[in-house]
């Protein structure tokens, strides 16, 4: 039985429900539909923090999956479990890579931010760095980052 099918949360079976509609009625192949079918299992095992059962269904809609942009996100989605595990070496490198299929992904720019901002070993060292990553998530979210947009006028890094 799929994790769809036993989660009990009532945002996870409308999602579900929603989505399984959408996959009967969007034309797409069965490898697609599977590969989607493994993403949503991944989120609702991320989201009740169960990691390792997450990685086990992202890796296998990563095999799946050949949309660049469908791609982006679950590899956002891996970066964002090695955050909380704290492995961030790991979870830059995800995020790098989710970037790289989707530029347009302002919550990746944002983490990466975070990291090379929060990470007192080498915090000063990637400040400006942190900053660039700042600014590109700002740039295409101008409301969003709030504390972000603070920090970068403070520090003079606002242009």
């Amino acid at each position: 039985m799929t994790r769809s099918r036993i989660n009990g949360n009532l945002i996870d079976k409308t999602f579900t429900i929603v989505a399984n509609i959408l996959l009967r009625i969007i034309p797409t192949t069965s490898g697609e539909k599977e590969a989607f079918t493994y993403y949503r299992d991944g989120m609702s095992a991320q989201s009740e923090g169960n990691y390792a059962e997450a990685l086990q269904n992202y890796y296998e809609a990563m095999r799946l999956e050949i949309d660049p942009y469908d791609r982006s996100y679950i590899l956002y989605n891996i970066g964002l479990i090695h955050t909380s595990n704290g492995e961030l070496t790991k979870a830059l490198d995800y995020y790098f890579e989710a970037i790289e299929r989707n530029p347009f992904l302002p919550q990746a720019f944002n983490n990466m931010a975070v990291i090379f901002h929060y990470d007192s070993e080498i915090a000063e060292m990637w400040f400006d760095l942190a900053a660039e990553y700042w600014k590109k998530a700002i740039a295409l979210t101008p409301g969003n980052y709030i504390e972000a947009q603070n920090w970068l006028k403070i520090t003079g890094r606002f242009e």
